[in-house]
């Protein structure tokens, strides 16, 4: 987890560095030439005010939000193993937090102001928004500690997927595959998912902080490691500043901390005011976002609050309805619309049962249901899937040779015509036989011989997403 929470300096113990433990003196020591090398910290808090949900915030928080989904817990819509069971929720919430949507707040300008200055060391942000961006901070410094979405690949190979094509396929919901024929694996932003190592620039840069001569900490709950570590890594008697709504870490522990508790809009202008930059600061952010964005994100923090709370349940609720109609797609639909497969998946019956894949536990591998099953909850969810890929364009995420196997397979399940009547399954326990709508409404299947037990139902093997051609071909479906 993050750091543990310490006991705030006593007031009688002197800074060491500062004049005072007060934003006037950390001010001062900016102004006067003490603070060169700033290295701020960022987490989700610094994006509420522009309309970006948190992540564990009661009632606006995102993981509370999206418990009421039909997913096996809400963090697992940014875990790298369900997302390979299944896309679909993380494609759904990525189209409602791509970046396009949103203007960045007062206090990312604020960060890219102290760039403007020469002032700013390092960015390191835990947020996948690309608002530092947005506001001017430069790229070089910026340490995008989780990813973002500025970029994407591969999963498999690591090939990089191009800009245009992917806001496409997150704008239709639906997931996109690897540009590289013999692979085709599923892409998704360079975010980092729970699962996944943190990009190599973060550890590249980590030591940032060890030579920085003040530390800005905004909105972040220092709960997350190895990013929360960072803040630890300020020498003693550098200036620590947290612009949070409440104490985390262990800031607030030395003689040179400064608490400015609230939100982070509210300290940084604070802090602007005390270094004489608050008009620059205005109007460099006012000219960024426009008046009529600005003015909203000025409303009171109550108003905000309530504001978020009924942007996450729209939110929620789209994704929720966009998950809802993917479930009640079915193979047979998709097949009749399209005639189309997706990669590796190979068509079968709706509804059909069979050998079930191994079951993923805290205590290792097990039989049960399949994993995907397992996880979420719903039948169907590999039609799910193919209905979702074939929203694209002809030939979009579905090969010539995959349509071709699909047709093929589909033409091998169709029954052969006959001069004799075609006769359905047995109708139930009691050993009656349906009749065929075809041919003479006498026509029936020969009784069997007396003694001959019943014969069982066939049960057709389930082919779940992702299995190779080998996988496919074993499981008698072909």
């Amino acid at each position: 987890m993050g750091n543990e929470n310490s006991s705030i300096v006593d007031e009688s113990t002197p800074p060491q560095t500062l004049k005072d433990r007060s934003l006037t003196s950390v001010a001062e020591l900016i102004k006067n030439g003490g603070a060169r090398r700033i290295v701020v910290i960022t987490g989700a808090g610094l994006s509420t005010a522009a309309g970006i949900p948190d992540f564990r915030s009661p009632k606006t928080g995102l993981y509370h939000n999206l418990a009421r989904l039909n997913l096996p817990y809400a963090e697992c819509v940014f875990d790298i193993s369900y997302f390979r069971e299944n896309p679909l929720p993380f494609y759904m919430l990525a189209k409602e937090l791509y970046p396009g949507k949103f203007s960045p707040t007062i206090s990312h300008v604020f960060i890219a102001l102290l760039a403007n200055k020469g002032l700013l060391r390092m960015l390191f942000t835990q947020n996948i928004d690309c608002l530092e961006r947005v506001a001017g901070v430069p790229g070089h410094r910026i340490v995008e500690a989780h990813g973002s979405f500025a970029t994407q690949r591969c999963i498999d190979c690591m090939t990089e997927f191009p800009d245009k094509e992917m806001r496409e396929h997150i704008e239709r919901g639906a997931p996109a595959l690897c540009v590289r024929p013999e692979c085709r694996g599923l892409v998704k932003p360079d975010i980092v998912f729970f699962g996944e190592q943190l990009p190599s620039a973060f550890f590249e840069n980590r030591s940032a902080p060890a030579s920085a001569d003040l530390l800005l900490v905004l909105g972040t709950s220092l709960s997350v490691q190895p990013f929360a570590s960072l803040s630890i890594m300020a020498a003693e008697g550098v200036p620590r500043v947290l612009f949070n709504k409440e104490k985390v870490g262990d800031v607030g522990s030395r003689a040179d901390d400064v608490l400015c508790l609230g939100d982070c809009d509210s300290g940084v202008r604070k802090l602007a005011d005390e270094l004489g930059w608050r008009d620059e600061l205005e109007q460099m952010w006012r000219d960024l976002v426009g008046e009529k964005e600005a003015e909203r994100q000025l409303s009171s923090v109550k108003e905000r609050e309530a504001d978020m709370e009924d942007e996450m349940n729209r939110l929620v609720d789209s994704v929720e309805h966009k998950l809802e109609l993917a479930d009640q797609a079915d193979e047979d639909a998709v097949a009749n619309a399209r005639q189309v497969q997706v990669p590796g998946l190979a068509p079968a019956e709706a509804g059909q049962e069979g050998p079930k894949t191994t079951d993923i536990g805290s205590s290792g591998s097990q039989t049960g249901t399949s994993v995907q099953d397992k996880m979420a909850g719903r039948e169907g969810s590999e039609a799910s899937y193919a209905a979702a890929a074939a929203q694209g364009e002809d030939g979009d995420d579905v090969t010539k040779d995959a349509r071709e196997k699909a047709d093929s397979a589909k033409e091998q399940r169709q029954p052969q015509p006959s001069s004799e009547s075609q006769v359905g399954p047995d109708a139930g326990a009691d050993g009656d036989k349906k009749k065929n709508n075809v041919g003479s409404s006498s026509d029936e299947k020969p009784p069997e011989p007396p003694g001959t037990p019943p014969k069982p139902k066939p049960v057709k093997p389930q082919v779940t997403p992702f299995m190779t051609t080998e996988e496919v071909k074993g499981s008698s479906v072909l």
